[in-house]
């Protein structure tokens, strides 16, 4: 860089800091309620009290819902004894009253993950829900295993997700599918996640990037940001405590429980947090969720990952 390059490029770096301090615009910031279904589980309102005194003024709830199948119901409580709690979706209480928790803590619910199962089948409970929550997003967090082990699986899957988002569409709510960091190795000459983007409408299917799940299976945040602007609309932040991949492909869920020891809050790692939510803001993303799976200390660790974020620009 010669002296009129940095020159020229340091004026832009000074106006572009005075343009923040005038605005004094912030980054808006959610949480995945995953990150703490415990203390959810315990105390749902003086859980959304505690994130909200941290900064976050937005949550992402997952399921099942109270209108899910009796079968993902119970296929989801057997695992409680495995996870430590069992609570999920809106913890015993109504949408409504979730809303009115909300609201008490100026607080919104833009997203709400759920099943495959639910998006086929149970679409207008779902966008019901969803309405009265206030959220826009119905996202599926993950393709099932048995629905992905072929390149024809992801191209049926393709199909559905069109289809899936066109009823979403009727029902008034928009459909997202959140990648779990499969999906982006070659399988028959062609890379799964990019065929989704392809054979995909978008109009009528969105997507939310986790960038932990993303650099895990060897994607590269910012550069798919890059490739495909305007189609991802949230992101799930988390930090590498080191870069580490999957030992294999990331279809098989035992190679995430293997990259848990690896989390720590956003700012703490090696991702390039700060470049990601600049590409973000470039790529047009409404919604910004840390997402902490089950973290021991929230107390903490939640609050660190807010610190960071709550200073970057708008």
């Amino acid at each position: 860089m010669n002296r009129r390059q940095f020159l020229s490029r340091s004026a832009a770096l000074l106006a572009a800091g005075s343009a923040l301090g005038a605005t004094g615009a912030k980054l808006r910031i959610g949480l995945n309620l995953f990150s703490i279904p415990k203390m959810l589980e315990k105390n749902f309102r003086e859980a959304i009290a505690f994130i909200a005194s941290l900064g976050y003024s937005e949550v992402e709830p997952y399921g099942p819902y109270e209108f899910n199948s009796p079968g993902e119901i119970a296929g989801w409580r057997s695992l409680g004894p495995q996870l430590g709690f069992s609570g999920s979706g809106f913890f015993g209480l109504t949408a409504r009253e979730v809303r009115s928790i909300l609201d008490e803590h100026h607080m919104s619910a833009p997203s709400m993950h759920t099943s495959l199962e639910a998006l086929q089948t149970k679409m207008s409970a779902l966008a019901e829900a969803a309405h009265v929550l206030g959220a826009t997003y119905v996202t599926l967090p993950s393709i099932p295993a048995d629905k992905r082990q072929t390149l024809d699986d992801y191209k049926r899957m393709a199909d559905s997700f069109n289809a899936i988002g066109e009823e979403a569409r009727r029902n008034g709510v928009k459909f997202a599918y959140h990648n779990h960091g499969y999906g982006q190795h070659p399988m028959q000459g062609e890379i799964p996640l990019n065929l989704l983007f392809k054979q995909t409408d978008p109009a009528l299917v969105f997507f939310e990037m986790d960038i932990y799940w993303t650099t895990a299976g060897g994607g590269d945040p910012i550069q798919l940001l890059e490739d495909h602007p305007k189609r991802y609309k949230m992101l799930h932040l988390k930090d590498m405590k080191e870069l580490q991949h999957f030992k294999g492909d990331g279809g098989d869920p035992s190679q995430w429980m293997a990259m848990f020891p690896y989390m720590t809050s956003v700012g703490d790692g090696v991702l390039d947090i700060k470049g990601i939510v600049a590409q973000a803001q470039r790529a047009g993303i409404e919604y910004y969720f840390v997402e902490e799976d089950t973290v021991a200390n929230p107390e903490v660790a939640l609050k660190r990952s807010a610190d960071y974020l709550l200073k970057l620009p708008a």
